[in-house]
């Protein structure tokens, strides 16, 4: 993490106010919450709509803080205490962390894309660990105000940094990349998350593409070659940079053959080695992720005769193609954490695909932030369903009801039930859920369907958790 004194915080953030009387005060580390204070901390208060951080300053630096930040056009500051007084206390973290990760010694390696960017954060973060030491991204802190905190966090003796940039709209991509300044980025995909926002998918295609913009000349662009809104745009790209492709067609850099699907997980070869790889993450789609995370490693020097270490022992983030045990031996598919109609599809085939379950039942929620098509999207993916690979089909949400309405011409009405009430959901559901039974649970984060998979693994006598 940071570590410097007020005076040099105090030079990097151009303070307005004189902070000489604690010049000397070591600053270690940064929080954006009062209640989560480490001896020596520095405080960033935000003015929110509904909370002012400046409320808490006092109380983090009773608990432990060595200094805060104070936004100018904020009255009153404490000035008995440690303030670093800025004109605005977000364009100060984010400048803290520019100087930062340019005063360190480190590669940064950037992560973008409608969906798998953190997967394959977690699977570059992995394999470049073979050979340096890494720090990632934790959690979601991929935005405006995570990035930097996640910049912040670095050691000094961190080789390598591993960073994932969400957006919700223009010119949000482009502030992350120019303060991380990669070496090298990755474009995982464009799909259809972000339409609400931006309109269409070619807009969503200019928006990751402002990943380029902070990419050290020379360095090295990872794109998803079969993607033509990426290709389209990076052939008439000016900038001085090497590109590689990864995908499904042989017209790429990187591309998986002899694919086999595992219970859990894959077994693939690739078009430039003779290795096998087996990959611990369900999905076939999630290779094209590992592919690009190998592309990464290689230019860094990592053979590919050395990945499968890596890849065997990767651990993703929580809820995505998470596989666990229900209480009566059924297996549950708990990617829960978003859903756009790309990744709703991929999930899909992939339970689809799956062999030795007697019966296969997918919960399936709202998709959110779509635009105004978003009932055809997902009319769409319920029309799309197979009647000979997929049992049932529950819908939660009021948009899933749309689902449920184009599943019911594929799978028919007894097979179809559509939910308001989550509890409603779960008490049906459990009917139909046996030892044999293969159940996928994905929906956008803010329909909070973990519960049900939770709730399928509690053991509702003993009240133990058997996940």
């Amino acid at each position: 993490m940071i570590k410097r004194s007020i005076k040099q915080i105090t030079e990097m953030v151009s303070a307005t106010n004189d902070t000489t009387p604690f010049s000397d005060t070591l600053i270690s580390g940064v929080t954006i919450d009062s209640r989560k204070i480490k001896p020596g901390n520095l405080f960033v208060p935000f003015k929110g709509e509904h909370v002012d951080g400046h409320k808490y300053v006092e109380e983090a630096i009773a608990n432990g803080a060595a200094a805060a930040l104070w936004q100018q056009d904020v009255p009153n500051p404490p000035r008995h205490l440690p303030l670093i007084i800025v004109a605005d206390c977000l364009i100060a973290l984010q400048e803290l962390a520019r100087k930062y990760r340019n005063e360190l010694n480190v590669k940064v390696v950037g992560i973008t894309g409608s969906n798998g960017k953190t997967t394959t954060k977690d699977m570059t973060a992995s394999l470049l660990s073979l050979a340096y030491k890494v720090q990632k991204t934790e959690g979601n802190f991929n935005n405006h105000i995570g990035l930097p905190l996640t910049v912040l966090s670095l050691n000094e003796d961190t080789e390598i940094s591993v960073l994932e940039m969400g957006m919700s709209g223009r010119g949000e991509i482009a502030l992350l990349t120019k303060l991380a300044c990669p070496d090298a980025v990755v474009i995982t995909n464009i799909g259809e998350a972000h339409l609400l926002d931006l309109g269409s998918r070619e807009a969503i295609a200019e928006a990751k593409l402002e990943i380029l913009q902070g990419l050290k000349p020379g360095g090295l662009a990872v794109l998803h070659g079969d993607e033509p809104l990426l290709m389209e745009r990076i052939n008439r790209y000016q900038g001085n940079i090497k590109l590689q492709t990864f995908g499904r067609k042989d017209t790429n850099d990187l591309y998986p053959i002899e694919i086999t699907q595992l219970a859990q997980g894959n077994r693939f070869k690739i078009n430039t080695s003779g290795e096998t790889f087996e990959l611990p993450v369900l999905g076939t789609h999630n290779i094209l992720n590992a592919l690009a995370a190998m592309l990464i490693a290689r230019y860094f020097s990592i053979p590919f005769e050395k990945m499968s270490e890596g890849l065997e022992g990767i651990k993703l983030t929580n809820m995505r193609m998470e596989l666990v045990e229900g209480r009566h031996g059924e297996k549950i598919i708990n990617d829960a954490y978003n859903a756009s109609p790309t990744s709703m599809m991929a999930a899909i085939e992939l339970v689809s695909n799956l062999q030795g379950y007697d019966r296969k039942i997918l919960v399936l929620g709202d998709m959110l932030e779509l635009g105004p098509e978003e009932e055809q999207y997902h009319l769409q993916i319920g029309e799309g369903l197979n009647p000979e690979q997929i049992d049932l089909l529950f819908t939660y949400g009021e948009l899933g009801t749309h689902i449920a309405n184009g599943a019911r011409n594929a799978l028919g009405d007894e097979r179809v039930f559509a939910f308001s009430d989550k509890e409603e959901l779960l008490r049906q559901l459990q009917r139909y859920v046996r030892k044999d039974t293969l159940v996928l649970v994905k929906a956008s984060r803010g329909m909070k369907l973990e519960e049900v998979v939770k709730a399928l693994q509690k053991d509702n006598k003993s009240g133990k958790d058997n996940g």
